[in-house]
Parts: structure tokens; sequence; C-alpha cells
């Protein structure tokens, strides 16, 4: 069996804040290795849990995990959701739990190319059926493309002249490996900025993964959607790691939670838009300082819920 080791983040507020019901119907779009999905199952009698994921490996320790409880699971993105309630004949769920970006499992097996700390080939692929991978995106993409994703999707300084070395450095040979990248990621860095702060190809691994994995294209959307399939009084609960995912989730459920859009200086409202959602809390969950003091990527979670009027 693999050794899928993820410790989940404020599992105990993400199972709170869903406030499960016992003969509910629950969806968890980002099983990972079932460490909120088997917290929730347990409070289950009658109710069930559908589990959602793209990684296989993910899927194949999470079915012998909760192989013991009322849990089916889909290999699918969390995005293609709907096909998965289709397959299973559910419609209205109970409570959802979207937990975002890229897993310990992932991070800390060195063949999947995530890590930046170990050489290994460019893959990042959390679903590796797909084609594209890192080697595609850091080979084939233009310069102009590379300095695109790495300022929006890594809010990266420096992302002009990175994308102009990877290019440079790719004419004279192909660039198949993490420790290949970094090298050139530092080079592209001033001295005086590469040593200060977090690791210097942080923001840019972190941007190539979300281009390989397609992680903020329709994320908005399919916030939208998975709150139309929950009941009255159920919960949608959603964990971000960085700014970038945290943005859209605040900009849907400002959508969801507010009654009229119309503009300060109207009169009257000719919207007619009327909220479906009321905000379990105002401000984003952060981890407590035990947590993080345990668990260091902890430190950048947040969690955001949302209750169906």
């Amino acid at each position: 069996m693999i050794d899928f080791k993820h410790k989940p983040i404020m599992l105990n507020e993400v199972v709170d804040g869903l406030n499960i019901k016992k003969d509910g119907t629950y969806l968890d779009c980002t099983v990972g290795g079932a460490g909120h999905s088997t917290a929730i199952a347990k409070k289950l009698k009658s109710g069930m849990l559908l589990c959602l994921d793209k990684d296989e490996d993910a899927l194949s320790v999470s079915e012998e995990r909760l192989k013991s409880f009322n849990a089916k699971l889909y290999h699918t993105d969390f995005k293609n959701f709907e096909e998965a309630l289709e397959h299973f004949k559910v419609d209205k769920l109970d409570g959802i739990l979207l937990d975002l970006g890229v897993s310990s499992y992932q991070l800390d097996t060195k063949d999947r190319g995530f890590s930046y700390n170990m050489d290994a080939k460019l893959d990042m692929r959390m679903d590796k059926t797909q084609e594209l991978s890192a080697y595609e995106v850091v080979n084939t993409y233009s310069k102009e493309e590379l300095a695109k994703i790495f300022r929006e999707y890594g809010e990266e300084q420096f992302a002009n002249n990175i994308a102009k070395h990877i290019v440079q450095d790719r004419q004279e040979k192909k660039i198949e490996t993490t420790f290949q990248l970094v090298e050139i990621i530092q080079k592209a860095i001033p001295a005086k900025i590469r040593f200060k702060g977090s690791h210097p190809a942080k923001k840019v691994f972190q941007a190539i993964r979300i281009e390989v994995n397609s992680e903020l294209d329709k994320l908005y959307d399919t916030i939208i959607k998975l709150f139309q399939h929950l009941n009255k009084g159920g919960r949608l609960a959603i964990i971000t790691f960085h700014s970038l995912e945290d943005r859209i989730v605040k900009k849907a459920f400002s959508l969801l939670s507010t009654d009229c859009l119309c503009p300060p200086s109207a009169p009257i409202c000719v919207c007619g838009h009327k909220k479906e959602g009321i905000l379990i809390s105002k401000k984003p969950i952060t981890a407590s300082e035990e947590e993080n003091a345990e668990n260091p990527r902890a430190h950048s979670a947040k969690l955001r819920i949302i209750e169906k009027l």
C-alpha cells in the first residue's frame, strides 16, 4: 500500500464547521489521504459520503482507509463533480468540503516532481493520466507565456528575467529535472534577493504547478455550482493555501451572501439580486498556534464556510 502521509489541516474546525447530520449526504471534493473524510464519515450513521480526487494514488489509499464506512469514491477533478453526482444518482448535499492545493504526499514524494527541495524529473501532475506536465510547460511555452504564468500564478517580481533564462538555457539542452530548473531560477534572481526570505524557486514552482493542474481555471464557477447543490442549511467549506485561491473563494462567497449588487450611488435596487447564503465566519478561520507549531504547512491555510439559506 502507498505510504500516503498527509495531516489534515484544521480537522476539528472543518468537521465542526460542516455541522454534520448523521443521516446527511456529504461530498469531499479532494479526498487526498482521507484525513477529513474519515472524520466526517465517523459522524455519519445512515448518511453517505462521496469522495473525489484526480490523483489515483489518493483514491487507492482512501478506498482502503474508508472501507468500513458508507463512502463512495470517484476519479475526477472536483470541477467535474456533477459527473460524479450523476453517477451516484445524487443531486442535493448537506455539506461539501473543498481542500485546495497540493497534498503533503505529493510534495514529499520525490518522483512526483512537485518539490524544489528534491531532484526529480519535472512532472507536477496531480492526475498522472493527463498529458500536460511541468516538463512541457518549461520546455515548450514561449518566454511571454512563461512570464505571464510566473506573474499571475506566482506573483513573481522577476518573472520576465526568469522566463528569459529558461528559454536561453533550454536552447542548449532540455530542462528535465527540478534541480536544473532551480539552478536557472537562482541565476535569474539578484543575489541580494536570492538569499532573503523563502526559497527563490517557491513562487515559480507554485505557478507551474497551478498551470499544469489548471487549479484556478473555472474555480469561481465551480464554487457557485457546488453551492447550488446544497440543501437548505447545508454548508460549503473551502480551505485555501495562497492569496490567489482565497480571493476567488471570497469573491464567490460575497456574491452568494449579498443582497443588492447595485452601485452604492443607486437610489434604489434595480438588480433584484437576493442573497442565497450566510457566512459562518466573516473572516477566514486559520489554524491555531498549536497546529502551526506541529504542521508548518498549516500557516498559510484559510478556511471559509458558507451556509445555504
